[in-house]
């Protein structure tokens, strides 16, 4: 059963009541909401994915509701709950939506330490991944949803979820989220992403969410392997230069850029380790979104075995 099997109605009664439950990969939620304007987006954005079957365990409890107490009545407000517990200062209620899906981010790089996560985008094609770890302003989430609207099925576009025990990168194949420019790039590149709407002067800018092809939420379960490190760098009218890169420097740009890299100590050092050991690394400069995935698509038939 899908969200989008729900009735409206049915819908926002879970949502106020027990709560609606969600599987994104390897983790099942189940998220609260007393907000109108809330359920009306999570049916629309969230409707291809999963509820989980009955009796399985939630990873995350979490809630976008009004404050308690006399805040609730001074202002339109929105805050962001886990277990019961505010760990950020309320947004205003225009924002709940993409508080929830920071929320939900902050969940899994605080609390899914069974594995190494990398700050990075992942997709897929034929069994094989690309990861690119990148700072924020990069152009990752950009060129992510390029890919996956290119043929590439989506790992994540915020995490490199790497299972310790054999190397394996796990789905998390949840909405990405543009920012500023990047919305009306996507637009132009792809007129049939689905993106829902803008929301104005967050804290991050002009913020609205792709929703993942189909494809890539129905095979949220299949892992991949490894198999690209490509280190991509978004600049303003440079030609695309696609270039290897020395495994020493991508061990120290991978490792600097996994959230619990420290938490894992030892496991984490030998999880890098093999992967860097094991893919081929690049740094990608580009402009033109056309001639990075035309880039990437050659990089991926040219390594073809």
């Amino acid at each position: 059963m899908i969200v989008g099997d729900l009735s409206r109605r049915e819908l926002g009664s879970r949502l106020a009541g027990t709560g609606l439950g969600l599987r994104f990969g390897p983790f099942n939620l189940t998220i609260r909401s007393d907000l109108t304007s809330f359920a009306s987006l999570a049916r629309s954005l969230y409707a291809p994915y999963p509820l989980p079957e009955a009796g399985e365990m939630t990873d995350f409890h979490v809630g976008i509701r009004r404050p308690r107490g006399m805040r609730r009545w001074l202002r339109r407000q929105a805050s962001f709950t886990i277990d019961g517990q505010s760990p950020f200062a309320p947004y205003t209620v225009e924002h709940a939506f993409p508080a929830l899906e920071w929320g939900i981010n902050w969940c899994v790089a605080t609390r899914a330490h069974h594995l190494l996560m990398l700050h990075s985008a992942g997709v897929e094609r034929n069994g094989r991944a690309i990861l690119f770890p990148a700072s924020p302003g990069d152009g990752k989430s950009t060129l992510c949803t390029a890919l996956i609207h290119s043929g590439w099925r989506l790992m994540s576009d915020e995490f490199g979820l790497v299972r310790p025990e054999d190397g394996m990168l796990l789905p998390l194949p949840r909405l990405i989220p543009l920012k500023n420019e990047s919305i009306d790039v996507i637009r132009r590149f792809r007129p049939e992403a689905i993106i829902g709407p803008a929301f104005l002067e967050t804290r991050k800018g002009t913020v609205a969410h792709v929703r993942p092809p189909l494809e890539s939420i129905r095979r949220m379960h299949e892992p991949a392997r490894p198999r690209w490190f490509v280190f991509p760098r978004w600049i303003a009218n440079a030609p695309l230069t696609l270039e290897p890169m020395a495994k020493s420097q991508a061990f120290l740009m991978v490792a600097t850029n996994a959230f619990n890299y420290e938490v894992l100590d030892e496991t984490a050092f030998r999880l890098v380790a093999d992967l860097v050991g094991s893919c081929d690394c690049y740094s990608l400069s580009y402009s033109d979104l056309d001639e990075a995935v035309a880039a990437l698509d050659e990089l991926s038939r040219a390594t073809d075995v």
